[in-house]
């Protein structure tokens, strides 16, 4: 399954259900890898591969669970990001 082809409102979904699992604090030492590795893959570029390592720092220090990383940076892409789309006309 491909995680960056996904709608914005689909990688909305997953990022809020990564979010929770990253609260419980018994299986960090599994989900902090497994959370950099799908933050990577659904953020393409350099900005999903920084955000892979914030988001397995995060998970792998205790008392930083209660940070939704992969909301941030679904925000951060969506709503915040300047970055303008590329309009391809054909004539």
């Amino acid at each position: 399954m491909s995680l960056e082809g996904l709608s914005k409102y689909k990688k909305l979904a997953l990022s809020i259900l990564f979010d929770a699992i990253g609260f419980i604090t018994i299986i960090d030492i599994i989900w902090a890898p497994l959370s950099g590795v799908l933050m990577a893959k659904m953020y393409s570029g350099n900005k999903g591969k920084v955000a892979g390592v914030i988001s397995f720092i995060e998970e792998i220090i205790p008392g930083l669970d209660i940070i939704p990383t992969f909301t941030i940076m679904w925000f951060y892409t969506y709503v915040f990001s300047k970055e303008k789309e590329t309009v391809i006309e054909i004539k």
